[in-house]
């Protein structure tokens, strides 16, 4: 496959001008090595080193300030997990650096992780106003197809288009994935997922956190993509991997951190109506959500419609956190539901207040009640409501209210 730019790239290069320290988190085999990579070759000269070579990682490990010192120029780190006392070494480096250089010592260090460090305090906390920290996600529909515009900003501009009918929604569900298996047939993906299951939860687990009970892993995350998009509900997840509610809870954490799963906090104000206040979770990759439940993904379509709605909604979720990452728009992502079920699937915030929600459906047709959430929460929040779309499998942008519209799905990649 010819390289494909990431849309994060830009933010890449901008957070190195501003901070000594950068750091490249996200899910493993997402392509932050070769981003890195890519950047030290095109835009930003910098030596590579890697902790998966058991030379280097001695090394560091031996001596982290003396690993670091002797790099006199930009020093890529990557997996730099595999080392936690680079942490506090990076610390030490970075404020000599500042000293010396009266405070502006930018672009230093590029590390990349496969772990999310700021549920780690021990690791996050040496590195305080030192480091940006930015997520590279698998691809996005909008990166394999080589699209230029942002559905974000066009949502917030009510700017959509037509569907041309060119793609697929399955095709673009695997494409948007892993660039390893981006595009391929289902056998190889199964096998690809296998392997890389086993290697997070055999060897990026044990780095992080002691674990007692490490064959139940396998088992939590397939609980967990079984609720996908349904609320978190952690004392049902413990009874059903048989764990109790505290030890469920902490390994429900590792897998976020390792960026298996994720959670779309409930939206909610100071306001009268009563909201429900739990998370809706997800996971990360829909193929991967398809593979722990052995779905395969056009069967499902043609013949199992009601479980095809709950992919559909995945891979929006997913598709919305790349995009938000990749953005230079300062957003948070929500779901809305009251305790009478009037619901949305998202809600996208900017900080200013201004907001603009989405419903997923799977059907190629809308009507007036599919909108009955997202006219809840514009009575609700008034004029910062912007615009609210449901995204469904039809071909037409049409008007249902003010700023109310039905929009098809390829909105996320043109």
């Amino acid at each position: 496959m010819p390289y494909i730019n990431r849309q994060i790239k830009n933010n890449l290069l901008e957070a190195l001008t501003l901070s000594p320290v950068v750091f490249l988190n996200g899910p493993r085999q997402a392509g932050k090595s070769t981003l890195v990579q890519k950047i030290a070759n095109d835009n930003f000269p910098a030596e590579y080193v890697t902790f998966d070579s058991v030379t280097q990682m001695a090394a560091a490990v031996n001596a982290p300030e003396h690993f670091l010192k002797e790099r006199k120029d930009t020093l890529i780190i990557d997996e730099v997990q595999l080392v936690p006392d680079i942490f506090r070494a990076l610390k030490i480096v970075v404020d000599e650096l500042r000293q010396k250089q009266d405070g502006k010592a930018t672009g230093k260090f590029l590390l990349t992780g496969s772990a999310n460090i700021m549920a780690l305090p021990k690791l996050s906390d040496p590195l305080v106003g030192r480091m940006r920290i930015l997520t590279l996600y698998p691809f996005s529909c909008s990166e394999v197809l080589g699209s230029t515009g942002c559905f974000i900003d066009r949502l917030f501009d009510a700017d959509f288009q037509r569907d041309d009918g060119k793609h697929k929604l399955t095709e673009l569900i695997r494409l948007a994935t892993f660039p390893e298996i981006s595009g391929a047939h289902s056998q190889e993906c199964s096998s690809w997922f296998d392997s890389y299951i086993t290697t997070i939860l055999q060897r990026d687990v044990r780095t992080l956190a002691e674990i007692e009970k490490l064959s139940v892993l396998p088992n939590l995350l397939r609980i967990l993509a079984s609720r996908s998009g349904g609320l978190v509900n952690d004392a049902d997840i413990a009874r059903s991997a048989g764990l109790n509610h505290i030890t469920a809870r902490n390994y429900k954490t590792l897998l976020k951190m390792l960026f298996l799963t994720f959670d779309v906090a409930p939206w909610y104000r100071n306001i009268g109506k009563r909201l429900v206040k739990s998370p809706r979770g997800y996971v990360t990759d829909t193929l991967l959500l398809c593979h722990l439940l052995q779905y395969e993904l056009e069967n499902l379509e043609k013949n199992r419609p009601e479980l095809f709605g709950h992919v559909l909604e995945n891979f929006v979720a997913a598709e919305l956190i790349k995009l938000i990452s990749a953005s230079n728009n300062n957003l948070n992502i929500f779901h809305f539901r009251t305790s009478d079920n009037k619901e949305v699937d998202f809600v996208l915030e900017k900080p200013n207040g201004q907001l603009a929600a989405i419903e997923v459906k799977s059907r190629d047709h809308v009507n007036a009640p599919d909108f009955i959430g997202l006219k809840v929460l514009q009575q609700l929040t008034g004029n910062d409501f912007i615009c609210g779309i449901v995204l469904y499998r039809g071909r037409e942008v049409v008007p249902f209210g003010k700023n109310l519209w039905a929009v098809p799905f390829s909105a996320l990649w043109q």
